[in-house]
């Protein structure tokens, strides 16, 4: 349904001049005589509001709200009242009704309220795909969000990935979102009700680095005077994630190797091989492959942890996620706050769908802290690599067109008048860009 506004009067005087008064204004709408014929037509995911006069043959207005808020408890419905009806109408916004017109209703009042409904329901339906983005019971589709093809790939990688019990290695560069590639391959895992073992491995203390890893027994250097489960141990059925594996010395590079090949640990001052039910996700961001070439890597070990390997997209090479993330990250930041979700003007999505993020996942994800925080939201770091300017137009055309696509819900007519742009010329642009208006619309 492409109106945005179902406008019901069984007076055809008045359904002429209040569609005329909406498309002055650019609304759509569509009229129909009959509360029962805008009810056939009214259906589940209608996102746009109803407004009815209240005094109809057969149906009244009062039902027809009642019966369009059972389908959808969220519509504003907008009544249309003679003078003798205001207090029913009073009456109808307790019961919940988004507000009502007074017979004769000025153009201007009519488009006013329209407007406001409209935005309203924009801002509904916004925190209604926020919610469900954020609670999706699919725990990949949970974690791994975008629309783009690279998104879709990567996730059906990690739900194949998941279903098997290798071990994995994750490479991307900084914020891409390796742990949450990690967490995620576990939680669609059969271990998933297993622990999940973290390690960084460059956050480790050199000199505690085995001890952390392997555990130990009493006694065996001063100091350990308990025995103590290594981390390895304490993931035993779970997860291992070693994040920063490139970090390892080479002397304990050698040592995970053999827990890898054999799956057992010995603890230090220990004989007793202790057998180990581990999958190992491990994270990289960077070349393993040149790390080995350099000799600061070992090649046995590489071909150990990369049984099957995942390389994460750059932000950069998704721009047209970074709407649909960057709401779902606000959304998280504002329930980590305890405040409810912000206003996300759809200028502000544009430019950070324009804007260099070298940072990646990671460098939204604090955009959006700030967003929460009253912050400055525009406040990020120099772009790295140098483009031409030729791309830099094409990646900012094609990330504002993305955007206003995604803020009018896929309505072609609105973007185009958003963007100054002819009907025409709107068409060429997505079809030079690649933009289906399909990706974007649920």
């Amino acid at each position: 349904m492409s109106a945005s506004v179902l406008f019901v009067d069984d007076e055809e005087h008045l359904r002429i001049a209040g569609r005329q008064s909406l498309d002055l204004a650019g609304i759509e709408a569509e009229c129909f005589p009959s509360a029962t014929a805008a009810l056939e037509r009214l259906e589940r995911g209608f996102d746009g509001i109803l407004v009815t006069d209240i005094r109809m043959q057969g149906m009244d207005g009062i039902e027809l709200m009642r019966e369009a808020r059972t389908l959808d408890p969220d519509l504003p419905v907008i009544l249309v009242t003679g003078h003798g009806d205001v207090d029913l109408a009073v009456a109808c916004i307790k019961e919940g009704a988004y507000d009502f017109l007074e017979k004769p209703c000025a153009p201007a009042r009519l488009v006013a309220c329209v407007e406001r409904a409209l935005e309203v329901r924009r801002l509904t339906e916004e925190n209604r795909t926020l919610r469900e983005l954020v609670a999706s019971p699919d725990v990949i589709d949970a974690r791994l969000i975008g629309r783009s093809d690279v998104m879709r790939r990567l996730r059906e990688r990690v739900a194949a990935i998941a279903a098997t019990d290798a071990d994995v290695l994750v490479t991307g560069d900084t914020g891409t979102g390796k742990e949450v590639v990690a967490r995620a391959i576990h939680a669609a895992s059969g271990r998933a009700e297993r622990p999940f073992v973290h390690i960084n491995c460059a956050a480790l203390p050199e000199a505690l680095i085995e001890s952390e890893l392997f555990g130990h027994e009493a006694g065996a250097f001063p100091g350990a005077v308990r025995a103590r489960f290594g981390k390895l141990e304490h993931g035993n059925r779970g997860t291992i994630c070693l994040d920063e594996i490139d970090s390892l010395p080479l002397a304990l590079q050698a040592k995970l190797l053999d827990v890898l090949h054999n799956r057992t640990v010995m603890r230090l001052g220990s004989n007793e091989a202790i057998a180990l039910d581990i999958r190992v996700v491990a994270l990289s961001k960077t070349d393993l492959n040149a790390a080995v070439a350099d000799g600061t890597f070992r090649a046995d070990l590489l071909y150990r942890l990369n049984v099957l390997g995942l390389a994460l997209p750059s932000l950069e090479a998704r721009r047209e996620d970074i709407p649909d993330l960057f709401r779902v990250l606000v959304a998280r930041a504002a329930e980590r706050y305890g405040t409810a979700p912000p206003v996300i003007e759809p200028a502000l999505v544009g430019e950070l769908a324009a804007a260099p993020w070298p940072g990646n996942v990671r460098e939204l994800r604090n955009a959006a802290e700030r967003l929460v925080l009253g912050l400055n939201v525009t406040e990020h770091g120099p772009e790295g690599e140098e483009r031409r300017l030729a791309d830099h137009v094409a990646s900012y055309e094609k990330a504002l067109i993305s955007a206003a696509i995604h803020a009018h819900g896929g309505r072609l007519k609105e973007v185009y008048e958003a963007l100054g742009l002819s009907r025409k010329g709107l068409y060429d642009k997505m079809q030079r860009h690649g933009l289906n208006r399909s990706d974007f619309v649920e």
